[in-house]
């Protein structure tokens, strides 16, 4: 018998999150997923009278194809996708894998080349469709966040199927919030940051891109990135583990970069140039989501947290900057990570990782 929750989560990703409506295309694609959730998304796209396609995915294979990559192969991968992504309304992607390091041993200079090529198919989607992506439950997950598998799974559950509705009034005074500020000054254990957000629009995003969701971002003018920060949230990037992520920044660059894998930490940020500068400044909100588990779909969203991204930026709050890196790297403000303050234009507004704005109490975990 089919988990009834496939059913509802099927269900808000089509009918909420992608806003499905009779007549469109909708793009299914799914790495390493239940065949049950997949036809689960087949039905609700068709009860919307919209048409579903779908494409799967294997990760032992993608992790194949990627360490013999050429450049002439992704480029003709990348002008297929490019074109389907073109043909669709909407898009809906579940990745799951029972190895989250699968992608650990593809060499790293096959790794960018893939980036690179793919880079403008993920613009598309991000930029021109009605899009949603999300993780998919794994003992693997399971045991990175600490928990039994059953446990992961209600917790997964219950994440992704939160009323994000109810979030809306929270989210949207901080977006407005964030869209009227100048300067942006961040403190907390091995971080002093200071930047300009200045004349960059903020989105709040509430269910209907990422799920779990619960974040607002915006972008720091390019160039006005100064001081440190220590990233306490581990996380996985290119199928590699990265501990005590610390970032130095002159006039927007990164300067220094250090962490438990330096050498491969500065592989990736010499990417090309885009890859040393910030693409994004996020304030993380959901309340379900309390510690890190090395998947950035959930880390991103920590309650009391913030996510400050090496790489490219999002078409929607562009700052100009382009790279085929986008890292979103956490840090957690919380009194039991280390506590920390984030003021705009010099008045406090979270400490400790809770607003102090009656406006945004609702965002509060």
């Amino acid at each position: 018998m089919q988990d009834p929750r496939y059913d509802q989560l099927a269900r808000q990703l089509v009918r909420y999150s992608t806003s499905t409506k009779r007549g469109e295309r909708v793009l299914i694609e799914l790495f390493d997923v239940p065949e049950e959730m997949g036809i689960a998304l087949i039905r609700a796209v068709r009860a919307v009278k919209a048409t579903p396609f779908v494409n799967l995915h294997n990760a032992r294979l993608t992790r194949e194809m990627g360490r013999k990559a050429t450049e002439a192969q992704y480029e003709a991968m990348a002008k297929t996708a490019m074109h389907q992504m073109k043909g669709v309304d909407c898009y809906i992607a579940i990745r799951g894998s029972h190895n989250v390091n699968e992608m650990a041993d593809v060499p790293a200079e096959k790794m960018q080349l893939i980036s690179k090529a793919m880079r403008p198919v993920l613009n598309q989607r991000v930029n021109k469709t009605r899009w949603c992506v999300l993780r998919w439950p794994h003992p693997s997950m399971a045991q990175a966040a600490g928990m039994s598998t059953e446990a992961f799974e209600d917790f997964y559950f219950r994440v992704c199927l939160l009323d994000y509705a109810k979030l809306k009034t929270g989210m949207n005074a901080l977006a407005r919030l964030m869209t009227a500020t100048n300067d942006v000054h961040i403190k907390g254990p091995g971080t002093d940051l200071r930047f300009s957000i200045q004349d960059m629009p903020a989105i709040a995003c509430g269910g209907m891109h990422n799920i779990p969701d619960g974040e607002c971002f915006t972008a720091p003018v390019r160039d006005s990135v100064e001081g440190e920060i220590t990233y306490n949230a581990p996380s996985i990037y290119q199928g590699i583990a990265f501990d005590n992520v610390k970032l130095t920044f002159e006039k927007g660059r990164i300067v220094k970069a250090t962490a438990n894998n330096t050498r491969a930490l500065n592989k990736i940020f010499d990417t090309d140039d885009g890859a040393r500068y910030i693409g994004e400044f996020a304030i993380g909100f959901n309340p379900e989501i309390k510690h890190p588990m090395r998947d950035i779909l959930f880390d991103e969203k920590i309650a009391g947290s913030f996510h400050f991204t090496p790489g490219q930026a999002y078409e929607v709050a562009d700052n100009g900057n382009r790279s085929a890196v986008h890292w979103d790297l956490v840090n957690i403000q919380r009194p039991d990570y280390g506590g920390g303050e984030i003021h705009f234009d010099g008045k406090l507004i979270r400490k400790n990782g809770k607003f102090l704005r009656k406006s945004l109490e609702s965002l509060n975990y």
